[in-house]
Protein backbone atom coordinates (compact mmCIF):
# COMPACT_ATOMS: atom_id res chain seq x y z
CA UNK A 1 0.00 0.00 0.00
CA UNK A 2 1.49 2.91 -0.99
CA UNK A 3 2.10 5.49 1.71
CA UNK A 4 1.79 9.80 0.77
CA UNK A 5 5.48 10.44 1.97
CA UNK A 6 8.33 10.96 -0.39
CA UNK A 7 11.31 8.43 0.88
CA UNK A 8 14.53 9.68 1.32
CA UNK A 9 15.53 7.98 -1.27
CA UNK A 10 13.29 9.38 -3.71
CA UNK A 11 14.48 13.14 -2.86
CA UNK A 12 17.94 11.67 -3.31
CA UNK A 13 17.03 10.69 -7.14
CA UNK A 14 14.92 14.02 -7.49
CA UNK A 15 17.69 16.20 -6.55
CA UNK A 16 20.26 14.45 -8.93
CA UNK A 17 17.41 14.48 -11.70
CA UNK A 18 17.65 18.21 -11.30
CA UNK A 19 21.19 18.33 -11.77
CA UNK A 20 21.17 16.30 -14.77
CA UNK A 21 18.06 17.73 -16.21
CA UNK A 22 20.10 20.32 -18.33
CA UNK A 23 19.63 19.02 -21.45
CA UNK A 24 20.65 20.42 -25.06
CA UNK A 25 18.39 19.34 -28.24
CA UNK A 26 21.23 17.13 -30.40
CA UNK A 27 21.74 18.39 -33.49
CA UNK A 28 21.43 14.79 -35.06
CA UNK A 29 18.15 14.18 -33.48
CA UNK A 30 14.75 14.97 -32.70
CA UNK A 31 15.08 14.14 -28.77
CA UNK A 32 16.87 16.07 -26.46
CA UNK A 33 20.47 14.74 -25.34
CA UNK A 34 21.76 14.90 -22.04
CA UNK A 35 24.70 17.46 -21.06
CA UNK A 36 27.41 14.41 -21.43
CA UNK A 37 25.78 13.79 -25.16
CA UNK A 38 23.68 10.72 -24.39
CA UNK A 39 19.98 10.20 -25.28
CA UNK A 40 17.88 12.11 -22.69
CA UNK A 41 15.12 9.42 -21.05
CA UNK A 42 14.96 10.54 -17.92
CA UNK A 43 11.51 11.05 -16.15
CA UNK A 44 8.63 9.43 -14.38
CA UNK A 45 7.03 6.76 -16.23
CA UNK A 46 3.98 4.51 -15.81
CA UNK A 47 3.96 0.69 -17.36
CA UNK A 48 0.77 -0.05 -15.92
CA UNK A 49 -1.39 -1.93 -18.78
CA UNK A 50 -4.07 -4.90 -18.51
CA UNK A 51 -2.64 -6.73 -21.30
CA UNK A 52 -0.70 -9.79 -20.04
CA UNK A 53 2.59 -11.11 -19.97
CA UNK A 54 1.08 -13.61 -22.38
CA UNK A 55 -1.54 -14.02 -24.99
CA UNK A 56 -5.22 -14.87 -23.58
CA UNK A 57 -7.32 -18.00 -25.70
CA UNK A 58 -9.70 -15.43 -27.02
CA UNK A 59 -6.81 -13.44 -28.76
CA UNK A 60 -4.81 -16.57 -30.55
CA UNK A 61 -3.48 -15.65 -33.60
CA UNK A 62 -3.80 -12.22 -33.44
CA UNK A 63 -1.03 -10.07 -31.90
CA UNK A 64 -2.78 -6.65 -32.49
CA UNK A 65 -6.43 -6.01 -32.39
CA UNK A 66 -7.91 -2.47 -33.38
CA UNK A 67 -8.97 0.31 -30.59
CA UNK A 68 -12.58 -0.09 -31.61
CA UNK A 69 -12.52 -3.70 -30.81
CA UNK A 70 -10.18 -3.48 -27.45
CA UNK A 71 -13.56 -1.34 -26.22
CA UNK A 72 -15.70 -3.92 -27.52
CA UNK A 73 -14.23 -6.56 -25.38
CA UNK A 74 -14.35 -4.87 -22.29
CA UNK A 75 -10.45 -4.85 -21.58
CA UNK A 76 -9.87 -1.89 -18.96
CA UNK A 77 -8.71 -1.40 -15.41
CA UNK A 78 -12.48 -1.97 -13.90
CA UNK A 79 -13.08 -5.48 -16.25
CA UNK A 80 -9.81 -6.61 -15.34
CA UNK A 81 -10.66 -6.21 -11.34
CA UNK A 82 -13.57 -7.28 -11.71
CA UNK A 83 -12.35 -10.69 -13.42
CA UNK A 84 -10.24 -10.66 -10.24
CA UNK A 85 -12.89 -10.47 -7.92
CA UNK A 86 -14.81 -12.97 -9.67
CA UNK A 87 -16.07 -16.09 -7.55
CA UNK A 88 -18.70 -18.72 -8.40
CA UNK A 89 -21.50 -18.49 -6.24
CA UNK A 90 -21.31 -21.70 -4.48
CA UNK A 91 -17.95 -20.87 -3.30
CA UNK A 92 -16.57 -20.33 0.14
CA UNK A 93 -15.79 -16.74 1.27
CA UNK A 94 -12.53 -15.60 0.79
CA UNK A 95 -11.25 -13.79 3.65
CA UNK A 96 -8.72 -12.00 1.01
CA UNK A 97 -5.94 -9.38 1.90
CA UNK A 98 -7.35 -6.15 0.63
CA UNK A 99 -10.12 -5.03 -1.79
CA UNK A 100 -9.83 -3.39 -5.42
CA UNK A 101 -9.78 -0.08 -3.47
CA UNK A 102 -5.94 -0.40 -3.58
CA UNK A 103 -5.61 -1.56 -6.89
CA UNK A 104 -4.50 0.58 -9.72
CA UNK A 105 -3.39 -2.09 -12.83
CA UNK A 106 -3.84 0.92 -15.71
CA UNK A 107 -6.82 1.56 -17.40
CA UNK A 108 -6.53 0.36 -21.04
CA UNK A 109 -4.13 -2.31 -23.12
CA UNK A 110 -0.80 -1.34 -24.30
CA UNK A 111 -1.04 0.44 -27.16
CA UNK A 112 2.50 0.67 -29.56
CA UNK A 113 2.92 2.35 -33.00
CA UNK A 114 -1.60 2.67 -32.89
CA UNK A 115 -1.59 -0.59 -32.14
CA UNK A 116 -3.24 -2.61 -29.55
CA UNK A 117 -1.41 -5.47 -28.44
CA UNK A 118 -2.81 -8.45 -26.81
CA UNK A 119 -0.06 -9.66 -24.64
CA UNK A 120 3.46 -8.42 -24.25
CA UNK A 121 5.25 -11.15 -25.68
CA UNK A 122 6.43 -10.41 -28.95
CA UNK A 123 8.71 -13.53 -30.24
CA UNK A 124 7.51 -16.06 -30.63
CA UNK A 125 4.96 -14.78 -32.58
CA UNK A 126 1.92 -16.90 -30.56
CA UNK A 127 2.57 -14.78 -27.26
CA UNK A 128 3.40 -17.46 -25.56
CA UNK A 129 6.50 -18.41 -23.09
CA UNK A 130 8.71 -21.33 -24.70
CA UNK A 131 9.36 -23.65 -21.64
CA UNK A 132 11.62 -25.83 -22.18
CA UNK A 133 10.78 -29.62 -22.06
CA UNK A 134 10.45 -31.02 -18.52
CA UNK A 135 11.26 -27.32 -17.33
CA UNK A 136 7.83 -26.79 -15.66
CA UNK A 137 7.96 -29.94 -13.77
CA UNK A 138 11.26 -29.45 -12.55
CA UNK A 139 10.70 -26.11 -10.99
CA UNK A 140 7.86 -26.85 -9.10
CA UNK A 141 8.95 -30.37 -7.90
CA UNK A 142 12.19 -28.31 -6.71
CA UNK A 143 9.91 -26.21 -4.92
CA UNK A 144 8.79 -29.09 -3.05
CA UNK A 145 12.08 -30.37 -1.79
CA UNK A 146 13.78 -29.41 1.79
CA UNK A 147 12.08 -26.94 3.86
CA UNK A 148 8.25 -26.30 4.07
CA UNK A 149 6.98 -22.74 3.34
CA UNK A 150 5.68 -22.22 6.89
CA UNK A 151 8.86 -22.86 8.44
CA UNK A 152 9.82 -19.70 8.95
CA UNK A 153 9.93 -16.29 7.26
CA UNK A 154 13.13 -17.23 4.98
CA UNK A 155 11.07 -20.27 3.66
CA UNK A 156 8.47 -17.30 2.29
CA UNK A 157 8.65 -15.23 -1.07
CA UNK A 158 10.96 -12.73 -1.35
CA UNK A 159 7.90 -9.61 -2.15
CA UNK A 160 6.17 -10.82 0.57
CA UNK A 161 9.32 -9.99 3.01
CA UNK A 162 9.38 -7.06 1.37
CA UNK A 163 12.81 -7.88 -0.09
CA UNK A 164 12.14 -6.55 -3.92
CA UNK A 165 8.89 -5.74 -5.61
CA UNK A 166 6.29 -8.25 -7.06
CA UNK A 167 5.64 -9.64 -9.88
CA UNK A 168 9.24 -8.59 -11.59
CA UNK A 169 8.35 -5.03 -11.21
CA UNK A 170 11.55 -3.69 -10.40
CA UNK A 171 13.17 -5.97 -13.49
CA UNK A 172 14.77 -7.08 -15.01
CA UNK A 173 12.58 -7.59 -17.18
CA UNK A 174 10.06 -4.84 -15.81
CA UNK A 175 6.38 -6.09 -15.88
CA UNK A 176 3.16 -4.38 -14.64
CA UNK A 177 1.77 -5.37 -11.84
CA UNK A 178 -2.10 -5.22 -9.76
CA UNK A 179 -0.48 -1.28 -8.33
CA UNK A 180 2.75 0.86 -7.62
CA UNK A 181 3.48 0.94 -11.67
CA UNK A 182 5.92 3.98 -11.68
CA UNK A 183 9.56 3.72 -12.48
CA UNK A 184 11.92 6.77 -12.34
CA UNK A 185 15.09 6.54 -14.80
CA UNK A 186 17.95 8.81 -13.92
CA UNK A 187 21.37 9.30 -16.24
CA UNK A 188 24.52 10.12 -15.00
CA UNK A 189 28.01 9.87 -17.29
CA UNK A 190 29.05 6.43 -14.93
CA UNK A 191 25.58 5.36 -14.28
CA UNK A 192 21.79 4.90 -14.57
CA UNK A 193 19.51 4.77 -11.97
CA UNK A 194 16.16 3.38 -12.61
CA UNK A 195 13.78 3.14 -9.29
CA UNK A 196 10.74 0.93 -9.31
CA UNK A 197 7.68 2.50 -7.06
CA UNK A 198 6.82 -1.15 -5.90
CA UNK A 199 8.89 -2.14 -2.76
CA UNK A 200 11.21 1.38 -4.10
CA UNK A 201 13.78 -1.06 -6.07
CA UNK A 202 16.65 0.64 -6.91
CA UNK A 203 18.35 -1.07 -10.12
CA UNK A 204 22.08 0.84 -10.54
CA UNK A 205 23.44 0.39 -14.41
CA UNK A 206 27.18 0.54 -14.60
CA UNK A 207 27.80 3.15 -17.93
CA UNK A 208 31.98 3.20 -16.91
CA UNK A 209 32.68 -0.34 -17.37
CA UNK A 210 33.95 -0.61 -13.44
CA UNK A 211 31.31 -3.27 -13.11
CA UNK A 212 32.09 -4.79 -9.10
CA UNK A 213 32.35 -8.75 -8.59
CA UNK A 214 29.21 -10.35 -10.02
CA UNK A 215 28.11 -11.95 -7.12
CA UNK A 216 24.25 -13.01 -6.73
CA UNK A 217 21.95 -9.79 -6.59
CA UNK A 218 18.07 -9.83 -6.38
CA UNK A 219 17.99 -7.60 -10.04
CA UNK A 220 21.38 -8.96 -10.64
CA UNK A 221 24.17 -6.88 -12.33
CA UNK A 222 23.19 -4.69 -14.73
CA UNK A 223 25.96 -3.38 -17.39
CA UNK A 224 24.86 -0.28 -19.93
CA UNK A 225 25.55 1.45 -23.16
CA UNK A 226 24.34 3.33 -25.74
CA UNK A 227 23.41 2.37 -29.04
CA UNK A 228 22.72 5.58 -31.21
CA UNK A 229 19.41 6.77 -28.91
CA UNK A 230 19.01 3.75 -26.98
CA UNK A 231 20.03 2.32 -23.60
CA UNK A 232 21.09 -0.78 -23.99
CA UNK A 233 21.01 -2.50 -20.42
CA UNK A 234 22.75 -6.13 -20.22
CA UNK A 235 21.71 -8.16 -16.51
CA UNK A 236 23.56 -11.44 -15.40
CA UNK A 237 23.88 -12.97 -12.24
CA UNK A 238 20.57 -13.32 -10.50
CA UNK A 239 19.65 -14.39 -6.93
CA UNK A 240 18.65 -17.94 -6.86
CA UNK A 241 15.99 -17.25 -4.97
CA UNK A 242 14.68 -14.92 -7.04
CA UNK A 243 13.85 -17.20 -9.78
CA UNK A 244 10.14 -17.20 -9.54
CA UNK A 245 8.39 -13.99 -10.63
CA UNK A 246 4.71 -14.12 -10.57
CA UNK A 247 1.70 -11.80 -10.16
CA UNK A 248 -1.70 -12.12 -10.20
CA UNK A 249 -1.80 -12.62 -13.95
CA UNK A 250 1.55 -13.72 -14.96
CA UNK A 251 4.24 -15.90 -14.05
CA UNK A 252 7.76 -17.20 -15.32
CA UNK A 253 10.77 -18.14 -13.79
CA UNK A 254 14.62 -17.16 -14.08
CA UNK A 255 17.57 -19.23 -13.24
CA UNK A 256 20.59 -17.80 -11.89
CA UNK A 257 22.67 -18.30 -15.38
CA UNK A 258 19.90 -16.31 -17.43
CA UNK A 259 20.94 -13.23 -19.74
CA UNK A 260 18.21 -10.64 -19.79
CA UNK A 261 18.95 -7.81 -22.51
CA UNK A 262 16.89 -4.28 -22.15
CA UNK A 263 16.40 -1.65 -24.30
CA UNK A 264 15.29 2.03 -23.77
CA UNK A 265 14.20 4.47 -26.74
CA UNK A 266 12.09 7.47 -26.76
CA UNK A 267 9.45 7.43 -29.89
CA UNK A 268 8.32 10.57 -28.85
CA UNK A 269 8.23 13.14 -26.28
CA UNK A 270 6.25 10.92 -23.68
CA UNK A 271 6.83 7.72 -24.78
CA UNK A 272 9.47 5.22 -24.25
CA UNK A 273 9.85 1.78 -26.46
CA UNK A 274 10.61 -0.45 -23.47
CA UNK A 275 12.00 -3.86 -25.34
CA UNK A 276 13.62 -6.96 -23.43
CA UNK A 277 15.09 -10.54 -24.56
CA UNK A 278 15.17 -13.45 -21.78
CA UNK A 279 17.84 -15.55 -23.07
CA UNK A 280 17.60 -19.24 -20.24
CA UNK A 281 18.72 -22.05 -21.79
CA UNK A 282 17.93 -23.87 -18.72
CA UNK A 283 14.52 -22.92 -18.75
CA UNK A 284 12.83 -22.12 -21.98
CA UNK A 285 13.92 -24.04 -25.57
CA UNK A 286 14.57 -20.58 -27.03
CA UNK A 287 14.85 -16.56 -26.22
CA UNK A 288 11.92 -14.84 -25.71
CA UNK A 289 11.56 -10.99 -26.34
CA UNK A 290 8.52 -8.39 -25.17
CA UNK A 291 7.50 -4.77 -25.36
CA UNK A 292 5.92 -2.46 -23.83
CA UNK A 293 5.22 1.57 -23.75
CA UNK A 294 6.80 3.41 -20.63
CA UNK A 295 4.08 6.56 -20.39
CA UNK A 296 5.81 9.80 -19.03
CA UNK A 297 3.51 10.55 -15.81
CA UNK A 298 3.17 13.96 -13.65
CA UNK A 299 3.14 12.16 -10.46
CA UNK A 300 5.71 11.69 -8.08
CA UNK A 301 7.23 8.17 -6.42
CA UNK A 302 5.66 7.36 -3.14
CA UNK A 303 7.15 6.02 -0.20
CA UNK A 304 6.19 1.86 -0.24
CA UNK A 305 5.96 0.77 3.28
CA UNK A 306 5.50 -2.83 2.78
CA UNK A 307 5.73 -4.00 6.69
CA UNK A 308 4.24 -1.10 8.67
CA UNK A 309 1.19 -2.52 10.05
CA UNK A 310 1.15 -5.63 8.09
CA UNK A 311 0.56 -8.94 10.15
CA UNK A 312 -0.17 -11.24 7.35
CA UNK A 313 3.82 -12.82 7.82
CA UNK A 314 3.94 -12.94 12.09
CA UNK A 315 0.18 -14.57 11.48
CA UNK A 316 0.75 -16.99 9.06
CA UNK A 317 3.63 -18.44 11.00
CA UNK A 318 2.07 -18.15 14.21
CA UNK A 319 -1.11 -20.08 12.59
CA UNK A 320 1.37 -22.84 11.50
CA UNK A 321 3.05 -22.79 14.91
CA UNK A 322 -0.29 -23.82 16.44
CA UNK A 323 -1.18 -25.84 13.58
CA UNK A 324 2.00 -28.13 14.74
CA UNK A 325 0.69 -28.28 18.33
CA UNK A 326 -2.67 -29.01 17.51
CA UNK A 327 -1.13 -32.15 15.53
CA UNK A 328 0.74 -33.68 18.39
Amino acid sequence: MKRFSVTKTAAILLTLTLAFVGSVQAQDSEFPKTAFGAPDLQGIYSIATVTMLERPEQFTGRATISLEEAAQVGTTGESYLDDLTARPDDAAPDVGGYNTFWMDPGEQMAVLNGEVRTSIIVDPEDGRLPWAEGAQRAIFAGRGNGRGPYDGPEARPMGERCLVGFGSSGGPPMLPVLYNNHSQIVQTEDYVVILAEMNHDARIIYMDGKVPANFPKWLGTSVGRYEGDTLVVETTGFHPQEGFRGSLRHFFYLSSDARVTERFTRVDENTLLYQFTVDDPQVYSRAWTGELPMNAVEDQIYEYACHEGNYALPGILAGARQQELDEQ
